[in-house]
């Protein structure tokens, strides 16, 4: 993993549009306007790590077509996914709330593009505008619970049903039914070892529901792998 970034060619912070993620989006044409104006476009690739427990956060990402992979750390080594932003959501939202310091860590898990601010200037901005203010508390207040619902799946749910929450989420996400995902990085999610990762896909792949070779994954029966999927997965769609 790495922690580059390198910029996009269309960066330009004077005319920048914001309709390219959904949250910001949401907001009132003038205040889309405002931010751009603090915002630049940069890439990111695959396995960049965009924030670590404990460290400072330096800027507040809104992916465009990218995904972002959000993992509590336990002793350094130990991960689990509590949870993912695609171009509905944003990375750093917690800064507005005094926590200057990372709580997860943030990894790319497709490549792609997102907009950036500098978290200073993203504080300063969410004191200005009260629809700024409305749309994140009400996205933290999601995002809160996603986090728990991720919890209680990984305490009660045998990992063939996680496993199928885990891909229909990212395919949500990502608008397609083929993506990339390897074991490790899924094994890193599920909070399992890579075998167990390597039993799931099997079961899945047996049933005819998912193809998987090299981390190349394609969704073959959506409505099945929802029937094998938790009930986790109709909540997170829900909110």
């Amino acid at each position: 993993m790495h922690t580059s970034i390198s910029h996009s060619p269309d960066d330009d912070r004077g005319q920048l549009r914001l309709a390219n993620n959904r949250l910001l989006a949401s907001l009132p044409d003038d205040d889309q306007q405002q931010l751009a104006a603090k915002c630049e476009t940069v890439r990111v690739d695959n396995g960049q790590i965009l924030s670590e427990p404990g460290q400072e956060v330096r800027y507040i990402y809104f992916p465009i077509d990218c995904l972002v992979s959000l993992l509590g750390v336990a002793e350094g080594r130990m991960t689990l996914e509590v949870g993912s932003i695609g171009r509905e959501g944003m990375l750093g939202a917690a800064v507005v709330l005094g926590h200057e310091l990372a709580q997860v860590r943030a990894v790319v898990q497709r490549s792609g593009r997102t907009y950036r601010m500098v978290a200073g200037d993203f504080v300063t901005e969410f004191h200005r505008m009260d629809s700024l203010q409305r749309l994140l508390h009400r996205y933290t207040d999601v995002q809160l619970a996603q986090a728990i619902q991720i919890a209680v799946c990984s305490r009660f749910h045998v990992l063939e049903a996680r496993l199928a929450r885990s891909l229909l989420i990212t395919r949500d996400r990502l608008q397609s039914e083929k993506f990339h995902l390897t074991h490790e990085f899924l094994a890193h999610a599920l909070g399992v070892r890579r075998v167990g990762v390597t039993k799931a896909a099997s079961a899945l792949q047996n049933q005819r529901l998912i193809t998987y070779s090299r981390g190349n994954i394609e969704i073959l029966d959506s409505a099945g792998l929802e029937s094998a999927s938790c009930h986790c997965y109709e909540m997170f769609k829900d909110k």
